[in-house]
């Protein structure tokens, strides 16, 4: 079934009009794959095509993606390749992948999901071969945790706006479109093209793949640092604390020859040496606390593993609490200070 936007349809006759409940289905691996092409670009555009199906008149699934090896500058991305498409396809195809092309999708990395005039030029040529394909933007520097700023768009034919008519209908109540931005009324939303909404269908086996990404166990709290790792790490913080000390004695000096005026907003969108001061300080007496107890228990544990006896392992954790506090006493704490 062609499915027209008001083109080629005889005068006087109406024409099937795409839905507004129309949605586009992306799957958790086209998702992450195109985060990360997106991520990898930055600040470059790049483009890839997605690879789906039309399921029926309301339903566009889209179940992989591919990098194509353009990019761009700018607000643009360069021509598809349709050599490397073709190639791209045909070993798809020797995989066992049937899907077919469904639409492509660009990064705007920074300044949101909209098409320029490139896009659009881009996007007709998409929809001379097929009349349903998508063109998706999704912007990787503002997208974050549980939250992507992602968007799908199709072009809205002259011929309509010619001749007033709507480039979609109403037949339901389904689906959920967001709230546009101004930067995208700005560059030709509801003009030149619309948006699509967009749903994640996650399988069962997908949900539990991903709950169980950065699922973390409680045996990672007893899992010791390497301890030159960990004394680098405690000279670093110290350095950075002997700065942040010396910036901090620095401002307050200055605040004392600020009016009340000129202190509200000399400080403005700068760094808090104090509160940067009391954070890593905190970080580092945890660290090193938690460090000194896990060395304690591994070598309990590592005498009583031995067959050695508690009593043994008591009176080397005495000896290392001892030798501890030697050190803490022989420690001058006003050159520390």
């Amino acid at each position: 079934m062609s499915f027209g936007r008001g083109m080629g349809a005889p005068p006087g006759m109406d024409s099937p009009v795409i839905d507004n409940s129309e949605t586009v289905y992306i799957s958790s691996l086209a998702l992450l794959k195109m985060l990360r092409h997106g991520r990898a670009g930055v600040p470059m555009e790049v483009m890839g095509l997605m690879l789906g199906d039309f399921v029926d008149d309301y339903t566009v699934r889209v179940v992989d993606v591919f990098a194509m090896p353009q990019s761009g500058t700018g607000v643009s991305v360069e021509a598809v390749d349709p050599v490397f498409q073709q190639k791209m396809m045909d070993m798809l195809r020797q995989t066992g992948r049937p899907e077919v092309v469904v639409g492509w999708y660009h990064s705007h990395p920074g300044f949101g999901c909209w098409l320029s005039s490139v896009d659009i030029n881009t996007q007709q040529s998409f929809e001379q071969l097929t009349g349903r394909a998508v063109a998706v933007v999704i912007d990787p520097i503002q997208s974050v945790k549980g939250k992507v700023v992602i968007d799908a768009f199709r072009l809205i034919s002259p011929q309509l706006l010619m001749l007033g008519q709507e480039p979609r209908q109403t037949t339901s109540n389904l689906g959920h479109l967001n709230k546009p931005s101004i930067q995208a009324l700005i560059h030709g939303l509801n003009r030149h093209y619309y948006s699509i909404a967009i749903n994640y269908k996650k399988t069962h086996l997908e949900e539990n793949m991903l709950m169980n990404l950065h699922k973390t166990v409680w045996t990672e709290g007893l899992m010791m640092k390497d301890f030159k790792q960990s004394d680098q790490d405690n000279v670093d913080r110290l350095s950075e604390m002997v700065g942040l000390a010396e910036n901090y004695t620095k401002r307050v000096t200055e605040e004392h020859t600020l009016t009340k005026d000129e202190l509200k907003t000399r400080y403005v969108g700068k760094l808090d040496p104090k509160k940067h001061l009391a954070d890593l300080g905190r970080i580092t007496i945890e660290e090193n606390i938690v460090g000194t107890l896990m060395e304690m228990v591994d070598k309990e544990v590592s005498y009583v593993g031995n067959g050695e006896g508690s009593s043994r392992g008591e009176g080397a954790c005495g000896a290392q609490q001892r030798r501890i506090e030697e050190v803490v006493d022989s420690m001058d704490m006003d050159e520390v200070l």
